[in-house]
């Protein structure tokens, strides 16, 4: 495991932005960490980038704690802008490069490859401050992975971006991730992170309320939803039959219902089809945002 986050917490003032969290990060695999506004997820990161001192808790990185040293191996894109508007991209995000160490050239061909990458060639000589909204956030998340950094964290990487830059830094973040970059995303896309992480940590009023891979998300739903087509009588009576079953609304003609997570299918099917031809029978497990609404008790 790389990182490994346990029982952290942090006040300003009287006010506790973090209480307790808590979660596990493996090597070279990409995290979700998701919750609310003012859940306490920016400060949470923050306190990994060692930009804030935990008032309680640990954080270790390869099984020790980080110093500013193995920080610097480190890379975090802020959701707000933190470019400099006069700088033209090529240098900003060569000068970001060098921050952390590069060398000279090392940061120029850096810099070259990102841009190429995402492709800003035409934007390479512009001032930051000429950019789209769109083109700047490009622009910083390649100032923060510019040094190919061990751990990336990535606050609302997706701001901003239109389906297909949204699918360019997506592209970026696999091959990042593919050479043993270890991310951490925040972000409200949560179709993306769906996709995109391979485990997660759900947060609300600065605790954990769950965490874990999707499949051991999903093994904690109550329910699945099922849809039955043609939606007869007969298969209405006997799929509502079910103990703890429940209609839910139509969507295009078909039977949906709610149904105990534990309900065997195979025999149900058997009985549906026994009953009235069926020509379709599909269970759905619960997403990613249906999960976390129910973790930060939205619904």
């Amino acid at each position: 495991m790389a990182l490994v986050v346990e029982r952290l917490q942090r006040s300003f003032g009287s006010v506790p932005a973090v209480r307790d969290v808590g979660f596990t990060v493996e090597s070279g695999t990409t995290f979700g960490l998701l919750g609310p506004n003012g859940a306490g997820k920016t400060t949470t990161m923050r306190m990994i980038l060692g930009i804030l001192v935990p008032d309680g808790g640990s954080i270790r990185w390869a099984g020790v704690e980080p110093s500013a040293k193995t920080r610097r191996r480190f890379g975090y894109l802020p959701e707000e802008r933190g470019l400099y508007g006069a700088m033209r991209v090529r240098e900003q995000i060569a000068y970001f490069g060098r921050l952390h160490g590069m060398a000279p050239a090392a940061a120029g061909d850096g810099a070259r490859q990102w841009i190429e990458e995402l492709g800003l060639e035409e934007l390479a000589e512009r001032p930051c401050s000429e950019l789209s909204k769109g083109n700047q956030q490009k622009v910083q998340v390649a100032c923060a992975a510019v040094h190919a950094p061990e751990l990336l964290i990535l606050d609302e990487p997706f701001s901003g971006l239109d389906p297909q830059n949204a699918a360019a830094v997506y592209a970026q973040l696999e091959k990042l991730r593919a050479r043993g970059t270890t991310l951490v995303l925040s972000s409200h896309q949560m179709w993306q992170l769906e996709t995109l992480c391979q485990s997660f940590c759900i947060i609300a009023a600065g605790e954990t309320r769950a965490t874990g891979t999707l499949a051991e998300l999903r093994a904690t739903w109550p329910t699945r939803t099922v849809t039955v087509e043609p939606p007869s009588d007969a298969v209405r009576a006997l799929l509502l039959g079910v103990p703890g079953a429940r209609e839910l609304p139509s969507l295009n003609g078909e039977l949906r219902a709610e149904i105990p997570a534990s309900t065997d299918l195979a025999p149900l099917l058997r009985e549906l089809v026994a009953v009235s031809p069926v020509t379709r029978f599909e269970r759905f497990e619960p997403s990613l945002e249906q999960i976390y609404l129910r973790a930060i008790g939205a619904n």
